[in-house]
Formats: C-alpha cells, sequence, structure tokens
C-alpha cells in the first residue's frame, strides 16, 4: 500500500527506482512511519550518480489510513 501510495500521489512526476527503505512504529502517536525511496526523470539529467528522493508516509495503526506524506531530511 505504501508504494502505491506514493507512486499514485507523484504519478504526474513518474517516479521509477522505488523501493521500501524505513519502517518504524511511532508508540506515541500510534502510527507506523514508512519511508519510500524513488527517482523521477530530471534526477538523471546533470549527474551520473543517482539522485533519490525519500518520503516519508505516515499511516494510522488503528485504521490503517495515510495521516501525512514528507519528505525525509
Amino acid at each position: 500500500m505504501h508504494k502505491a501510495y506514493v507512486a499514485d500521489v507523484f504519478s504526474a512526476e513518474n517516479p521509477s527506482n522505488m523501493g521500501l527503505e524505513e519502517i518504524v512504529f511511532d508508540e506515541r502517536g500510534k502510527c507506523w512511519k514508512i519511508t519510500v525511496g524513488f527517482s523521477r526523470p530530471w534526477d538523471y539529467q546533470k549527474s551520473v550518480v543517482l539522485n533519490m528522493e525519500y518520503k516519508v508516509v505516515k499511516i494510522n495503526d488503528d485504521d490503517g489510513k495515510v495521516k501525512e506524506v514528507k519528505i525525509r531530511t
């Protein structure tokens, strides 16, 4: 679900090389924080090294609904 959600949200940017990077359960917030990495077409244009974007999807543990999507810094 997490990768499909991020793929859908960022579909206009043609994400590729999508992969699960990290999963953390936040006891205090009762939610899952799932980090998904991906690249976009312009990440290849100026560098031989692949640049990746990382997004953290916060999912409520009780109902499984996405609460937020943030850039991982």
